[in-house]
C-alpha cells in the first residue's frame, strides 16, 4: 500500500489543527460558551439607608390680598420684588359713595341717640307721676276709710295711679325700643367703617411681594386679589417621594438640598411635614422639607434634589443591589452550582445608599450570588467567574 505524501500528511494535520481551533473558539468564545459572570458573597455590614426626590420650592405662607367687595382698583402701591412690612398700604379701592354713607351712617346713629335720650327724660317724668299719683291715690284710700271722701273720689284717684303707672311702663318699652335703634345705627355705621376701611389693602405680615394682579381702573369682585405677599421665612421644598419606597418618611430626618440654580452646593435641611394624601397618580408621597439656613438668591418655584437620611441598619445581612432579579414575578438571585447558574427566591428588604439590598429570607451569610452576567442566564446556564467584565 502506498504511503500518504508529505502534502498529504501536513494537510491533514492542518485540517486537525483548524477543526480543533474552531472547536476551542465555539466552546469558549462563540454561541455554545459559558456566560462569563462575577460573583459576590453575602455578608453582615451596616446598610446607609437614605430616600431621593425631586423638589419644587413654595412658601408655606402666602397672601392673597383683595377687597372684600367688588369695585374698581384706584391706586396699586407696591410691585412684584417689593419688600413690604405689615399694616402698609399695599393698594386702595375707588371709595364710590363709601364716604357718604359713613356720613349718613353717622347722622342716624347720632339721631338714635338723641331719641335715646329723649326716652330716658320721658321715662323719668312718667316714673314721678306714677309715683305721685300712687302716693295721691293711697292718700285718698284712706281718707275713704275714715268717711272724709267719697268711694267716688277715692276710686278716680285710684284710676289716675293705674294710668300712670300704664303711662311709665309705655314710657320703659319707648326706652328700650330707642336703645336697640342707637345699637342698630352705632352697628350699622360700625359695619359701613369696616367696609370703608377694606378698601385700604394692606399686607399683614413682613414680607415680599411676589404678584401684582391688578392694575388702577380694573374692576375686580369681592375675594378676587390685587396683590400677592409671601413671607420669605416660610419658604420650603415639597418633595416627591415614590410609595414603594418611601417606608420611614418621618418628620424629623436629616435632608441635603441641592438646588439646580446651585448644583455645587448642599444646603442642610430636615423635613418639617408629610403630607397624609399621597399623589395616586404618580404613586408618590409628599413631604415638606425646610432649610437649616434660608440660602440667599432663591426663587420660588425652583426645583432642587433633596436626599433624606434614614437611620442605618446595624449588622444586615445584605448583597449588591445589582444582583437582585426578577423571573416570574419573582425576586430572587443567581447562584453558581457546578458550573451552572440556578435561580433562587429570596426576600429582599431596603436597599442602601451605596448599593446594597438587605436579605430577610433565603440567603445566609458567605452564600456567593451572581452580580453581572455578560448576557442574560436562564435555569441551567454554563456559567464562567471571572473577576470583572469587559
Amino acid at each position: 500500500m502506498k504511503s500518504p505524501s508529505r502534502r498529504t500528511l501536513a494537510l491533514s494535520a492542518f485540517g486537525i489543527l483548524f477543526l480543533a481551533a474552531f472547536g476551542w473558539i465555539v466552546a469558549t468564545q462563540g454561541p455554545l460558551a459559558a456566560t462569563k459572570v462575577t460573583l459576590a458573597e453575602a455578608r453582615e455590614t451596616r446598610l446607609a439607608r437614605s430616600l431621593f426626590g425631586i423638589a419644587t420650592v413654595e412658601a408655606r405662607r402666602s397672601h392673597s390680598i383683595g377687597p372684600t367687595l367688588a369695585g374698581r382698583v384706584a391706586q396699586v402701591l407696591v410691585d412684584q420684588g417689593d419688600a413690604v412690612k405689615a399694616g402698609q398700604l399695599l393698594a386702595e379701592m375707588e371709595l364710590v359713595d363709601m364716604d357718604a354713607r359713613l356720613a349718613a351712617g353717622a347722622a342716624s346713629a347720632a339721631g338714635a341717640a338723641q331719641r335715646a335720650h329723649a326716652a330716658e327724660a320721658a321715662l323719668a317724668e312718667s316714673t314721678s307721676r306714677a309715683k305721685l299719683a300712687r302716693n295721691s291715690a293711697d292718700r285718698y284710700a284712706d281718707l275713704r276709710k275714715k268717711n272724709f271722701v267719697s268711694q267716688e273720689a277715692a276710686d278716680a284717684k285710684a284710676h289716675e295711679a293705674a294710668a300712670a303707672q300704664s303711662a311709665r311702663e309705655a314710657a320703659v318699652a319707648a326706652l328700650a325700643a330707642a336703645k336697640a335703634d342707637m345699637q342698630r345705627a352705632q352697628s350699622e355705621l360700625v359695619g359701613t367703617g369696616k367696609n370703608r376701611a377694606h378698601l385700604r389693602l394692606v399686607s399683614p405680615v413682613d414680607g415680599v411681594v411676589t404678584a401684582r394682579l391688578a392694575e388702577p381702573g380694573s374692576t375686580v369682585v369681592a375675594g378676587q386679589a390685587v396683590v400677592q405677599v409671601i413671607d420669605p421665612a416660610s419658604l420650603w421644598l415639597r418633595v416627591r417621594i415614590d410609595q414603594g419606597r418611601s417606608q420611614g418618611l418621618a418628620v424629623g430626618l436629616p435632608a441635603e438640598i441641592t438646588l439646580r440654580s446651585r448644583p455645587g452646593e448642599q444646603f442642610p435641611g430636615r423635613i418639617e411635614r408629610v403630607d397624609w394624601v399621597g399623589d395616586a397618580v404618580t404613586e408618590e408621597r409628599i413631604a415638606n422639607v425646610v432649610f437649616d439656613a434660608l440660602p440667599t438668591g432663591i426663587a420660588i418655584g425652583e426645583l432642587a434634589e433633596v436626599t433624606l437620611r434614614l437611620p442605618a441598619i446595624e449588622n444586615a445581612l445584605a448583597i449588591p443591589a445589582a444582583a437582585l432579579q426578577r423571573q416570574k414575578n419573582q425576586s430572587g438571585v443567581w447562584q453558581a452550582k457546578d458550573g451552572q447558574a440556578r435561580f433562587l427566591p429570596i426576600t429582599a428588604g431596603l436597599i442602601s445608599a451605596d448599593g446594597w439590598v438587605e436579605i430577610r429570607q433565603g440567603l445566609a451569610a458567605g452564600d456567593t450570588v451572581i452580580v453581572h452576567s455578560a448576557k442574560a442566564l436562564a435555569d441551567g446556564s454554563r456559567i464562567q467567574p471571572v473577576d470583572a467584565l469587559k
